[in-house]
């Protein structure tokens, strides 16, 4: 099963947004092919309302192409509300197109952000990538 692997994508932001001040590199984004029907979306930077939409599309985009879609939190330094709400409305997209959405998240400020909202029994969790792709669709 070979590996693919595309760049790391920065946000951008139209220049005429009252948020064009903020640096480009304020998330990273990088998709790694699984074979056909599995991807790896490495989020890394910050989830919030300025880059959240950035990250729920690259999401929908990659669901809309593999059945397993694992999205691996390890180097999220802020997740806000809205990056919760991407997240939670990827994994609700994924159930109703019979799709899977796996989390692997060891950082702490994700994890927090999870569980004060109550919002981690929602996910699937896996310790890491390779056993999130084991049990793939």
């Amino acid at each position: 099963m070979g590996v693919s692997r595309r760049a790391l994508y920065g946000a951008r932001v139209d220049s005429e947004s009252p948020a064009a001040d903020f640096p480009a590199d304020i998330i990273g984004l990088q998709v790694a092919e699984h074979g056909p029907d599995a991807r790896v979306v490495t989020v890394r930077g910050e989830v919030d309302t300025l880059t959240a939409p950035k990250l729920a599309s690259f999401l929908h985009t990659q669901l809309s192409a593999a059945r397993v879609v694992v999205v691996d939190l390890d180097g999220v330094d802020f997740l806000g509300s809205a990056g919760l709400s991407a997240l939670f409305e990827a994994n609700e997209l994924a159930a109703r197109e019979r799709r899977a959405l796996r989390l692997v998240c060891h950082s702490r400020i994700a994890n927090r952000a999870l569980e004060a909202t109550e919002l981690r029994d929602h996910f699937t969790f896996a310790d890491t990538v390779p056993d999130a792709l084991k049990n793939s669709v």
